[in-house]
């Protein structure tokens, strides 16, 4: 009986150990351009950088080439989109600096982090974010810390807000509903933000 009590404490012990450690998050290996196709992506656990959004992992609009999804948006996309509800926070990926908080055209209201050491001039964007700010350009945030909320679709008395939806409100920039726009650019060229929580990092 004492063998059995063993036995089964063992085997829950390495069942523990391996649901930590072995079993990664929902994962996306296949880094395809292939848009609007609302698949789960897979986050490699050893990556050098955190998701931004934890807990959501469909992607409805991926990087590349798209069908504008509504007036103003852009038929090559610059990031990639993450559904999620207003007020849903979202994580700083790395060390590194607030460089611009503020309304910045079809990404709507938008927080900028450049990472520590920054010899490429790497810069990560959150878009369609909360107008309520709660860090400022020049704060220095460290990998993990809440930099931000989800924001809402509409938004009012933005001066120079071009974006509207078909009944004429005001958006928050392009968008068609609630989600986090993830972006990443080395010297202004956008890349694939996918990349950065690849396997290969």
């Amino acid at each position: 009986m004492i063998f059995i009590n063993k036995l089964l404490i063992l085997i829950i012990t390495i069942t523990i150990f391996i649901c930590i450690f072995f079993i990664p998050f929902f994962c996306y290996s296949n880094f395809s351009d292939d848009f609007n196709s609302d698949e789960f992506i897979f986050i490699d656990t050893s990556s050098k950088y955190i998701w931004p959004i934890p807990g959501y992992t469909r992607i409805s609009s991926n990087f590349g080439y798209r069908d504008a999804p509504t007036q103003g948006a852009a038929t090559y996309h610059t990031g990639i989109d993450i559904p999620a509800p207003e007020g849903t926070r979202f994580f700083a990926i790395c060390d590194g600096q607030i460089s611009f908080t503020g309304f910045l055209g079809g990404g709507g209201y938008t927080i900028t982090l450049e990472p520590d050491e920054n010899d490429e001039n790497i810069k990560f964007t959150y878009c369609h974010v909360s107008p309520n700010f709660i860090v400022s350009e020049g704060d220095e945030v460290n990998k993990g810390d809440l930099i931000g909320f989800v924001g809402p679709k509409y938004v009012y008395g933005v001066p120079g807000n071009q974006y509207a939806d078909e009944n004429g409100i005001p958006t928050n920039g392009a968008t068609t509903g609630c989600h986090l726009h993830f972006g990443f650019r080395i010297d202004g060229k956008y890349f694939n933000p996918l990349e950065l929580f690849s396997t290969d990092e």
